[in-house]
C-alpha cells in the first residue's frame, strides 16, 4: 500500500477522532504504530493536550512505542471508560466480520473493543475480502493445546501452533499459545465464533463479528473510504 495514501487515512482517522481528555484504546501492528506517529505529528496543529489524554495499548509492541512518543499510558481498571479504539485488521469480509490477531494480542483486543464506546478499524484494501479465508487465531492455555488440536481435527480444521524462528511456540502476553487454525471454507462465521469458544482451553477466538462503528480502508488510487457499520 502507497504510504502517502495510509497517511492521509491515518490523518482523517486523528482528526475526525481524537480530542482531549479521551481514554483511547490501542491495537497492536505496524497500522496502530504509524497511526501513533501520525498523531504525535499532528497535536501541536489540532491543539491536542496530549497529556489530557491515555493510552491503553493491547501489546508491549505498541506500549512501547506510545513511550518513546512520551504519551500517558493507562491501566487496565480504565477499560470500562475507553471512549475510543483504533486497530487494524488481518482480513475484513463483506458482512464487515474480521479475522484478528495475526501480531497475537487478540484477547486483549476483542476485550478493548467490546468496551470501547467506539470502534475504529484501519485498513488497506487487500485486507477486505468477500469471505474469510485466512487461518483463525486461537489463544490456548497451553495444558490445553493437545485436547483443543484434536477437537479441532475432529471439526475438519487444521491446526498448527505458532512457533518463533528458532521453532519454539510463541507465548501471548497472557502466558498462553496460539494455535492458526485453517478451515477448508467459513460459511457462518457467528456460529464458527461461538463454537470454538465453548471448546474447554480456548481462551479467545481471532474471529471478530462484532461490527465496528467505522472501517476506513486505503484505497490503491490514492484515496480512502470510510465504511459505516
Amino acid at each position: 500500500m502507497n504510504t502517502i495514501t495510509m497517511t492521509r487515512m491515518l490523518e482523517s482517522a486523528v482528526y475526525e477522532h481524537v480530542r482531549n481528555g479521551m481514554i483511547i484504546g490501542l491495537g497492536s501492528g505496524r497500522t496502530v504504530a504509524a497511526l501513533l506517529d501520525v498523531l504525535a505529528r499532528m497535536s501541536r496543529s489540532m491543539s491536542i493536550d496530549m497529556a489530557s489524554i491515555r493510552f491503553i495499548p493491547t501489546s508491549l509492541q505498541i506500549k512501547m512505542k506510545a513511550e518513546e512518543l512520551k504519551m500517558s499510558i493507562g491501566d487496565e481498571s480504565l477499560i470500562p471508560s475507553v471512549d475510543l479504539v483504533f486497530d487494524g485488521a488481518d482480513q475484513i469480509d463483506a458482512n464487515l466480520v474480521m479475522i484478528k490477531g495475526g501480531g497475537g494480542a487478540l484477547l486483549r483486543e476483542k476485550v478493548l473493543m467490546y468496551a470501547a464506546k467506539k470502534v475504529v478499524i484501519l485498513a488497506d484494501e487487500s485486507k477486505y475480502v468477500d469471505k474469510l479465508t485466512l487461518p483463525i487465531p486461537i489463544e490456548v492455555v497451553p495444558y490445553a493445546r493437545v485436547y483443543v488440536s484434536s477437537m479441532l481435527r475432529s471439526i475438519s480444521a487444521e491446526p498448527s501452533v505458532r512457533v518463533n524462528d528458532r521453532g519454539y511456540p510463541v507465548m501471548t502476553e497472557n502466558g498462553n499459545i496460539i494455535i492458526d487454525t485453517a478451515f477448508s471454507s467459513i460459511e457462518d462465521p457467528y456460529s464458527l465464533e461461538h463454537r470454538l469458544k465453548c471448546i474447554p482451553g480456548v481462551v479467545e477466538v481471532g474471529l471478530f463479528s462484532k461490527v465496528a462503528d467505522l472501517y476506513y480502508k486505503a484505497r490503491e488510487d490514492g484515496g480512502f473510504d470510510v465504511i459505516g457499520r
